[in-house]
């Protein structure tokens, strides 16, 4: 107790009493030096993830520019490290400003609208929150074909060259156009995650799955090229959950709901499936996404820091009185908190859940 209040109770050091602001500042319009210069200042200064870029050069600018038909200096939107409170400054970006960013990632012009719809929602990829959170990108429509995302084998990991850079590219934005990731001061995260530096991005495959795309559950047209963003603590594999043990007769629908139970309130629960087990389930009976998704509502939860009561005691030989539950709505706020995505390969029984919350949709095509 001693040491607490003399922890409590002593003067602040000269770098505890250090206040200021982080100004958002764009700096000269070029930077001159050799190309292994430039590569140190990047990253000296903190305009990267700590891997490589490619440089933004003025050529490799005007370049990426011609994958939109928007003006350099229009603006498209604003960010800060939360969307939550007025904790920190939000910074606003120009569509030149998100060119720099999609360069330095490695994206290609075709990528451009994509990230411009990203950055026009002002999310974060990177949260300054201590929890660690990720963000996740679902695309549907042709443009998957069209700028070549992987929504087959590997769907989800760093196996396609636009799969990887529009990841990189939305972290890199958060960085320099939002002011996050600076760890300290607007990155908390008590132990990190790896997903942050490509994010998880998803393109549905929609021609192997039994039921309509992500886009249109969410009131869209089909073939429209839609982005919809997500956040959460990510996903883990089938193989990580008790309730998925391996088995002769797998019961799809009820071990997924047997996992969504256990996930908490925060951000509800998203599967992602493979095909087959996206058929598995229709053929047990759900013929709509939405029909799973009412299967799905979470059993009732208690309030964080409370628990269930518990059984009571036996009373007399062989014979135990039931305690009453006193049962709360469900903390996940329903199917309304649930997401079920198919994408992948068809070359495996598999699915991935986890907590991520749905945020919002937007159309791709309004940054061409």
């Amino acid at each position: 107790m001693r040491e607490i209040v003399e922890k409590f109770t002593r003067p602040l050091t000269a770098e505890e009493k250090r206040t200021g602001e982080i100004e958002q500042s764009r700096g000269p319009d070029t930077f001159t030096d050799t190309a292994e210069n430039l590569h140190r200042m990047f990253l000296e200064k903190r305009y990267t993830d700590f891997l490589p870029i490619v440089l933004p050069t003025p050529e490799r600018v005007e370049d990426m520019l011609k994958g939109t038909s928007h003006e350099p200096d229009e603006i498209v939107g604003k960010m800060s490290p939360t969307q939550t409170g007025t904790y920190f400054k939000d910074w606003t970006y120009t569509v030149r400003d998100v060119a720099v960013n999609a360069v330095m990632a490695g994206c290609k012009p075709e990528y451009f609208p994509l990230l411009l719809a990203v950055a026009s929602t002002g999310k974060e990829a990177i949260s300054v929150s201590d929890n660690s959170f990720v963000g996740a990108l679902v695309i549907n429509g042709a443009i998957r074909d069209e700028i070549g995302l992987n929504s087959k084998v590997g769907a989800m990991g760093p196996y396609a060259h636009a799969n990887t850079t529009i990841g990189r590219a939305w972290s890199l934005m958060s960085i320099n156009l939002g002011n996050c990731g600076k760890v300290g001061t607007t990155y908390m995260g008590v132990v990190g995650n790896p997903m942050n530096l490509i994010n998880i991005v998803i393109a549905e495959n929609e021609e192997e799955s039994p039921w309509a795309p992500f886009s249109v559950r969410k009131g869209f047209r089909k073939g429209e090229n839609i982005v919809s963003l997500f956040e959460g603590w990510g996903v883990l594999s089938a193989a990580n959950w008790k309730a998925a043990s391996w088995g002769k007769e797998m019961d799809y629908p009820k071990i997924i709901k047997d996992i969504f139970d256990q996930q908490g309130f925060l951000f509800g629960a998203c599967a992602i499936l493979s095909p087959p087990i996206a058929q598995f389930i229709r053929n047990a009976g759900y013929d709509t996404v939405e029909e799973f998704e009412k299967y799905l509502e979470p059993a009732p939860q208690f309030p964080m820091g409370k628990m269930a009561p518990p059984e009571a005691k036996p009373v007399g030989e062989g014979r135990a009185k039931a305690a009453p539950k006193a049962e709360m709505p469900p903390m996940m706020g329903g199917f309304s908190n649930t997401a079920i995505i198919v994408t992948g390969g068809t070359n495996n029984n598999y699915y991935s859940i986890g907590g991520l919350r749905y945020g919002r949709s937007v159309k791709i095509d309004d940054w061409r």
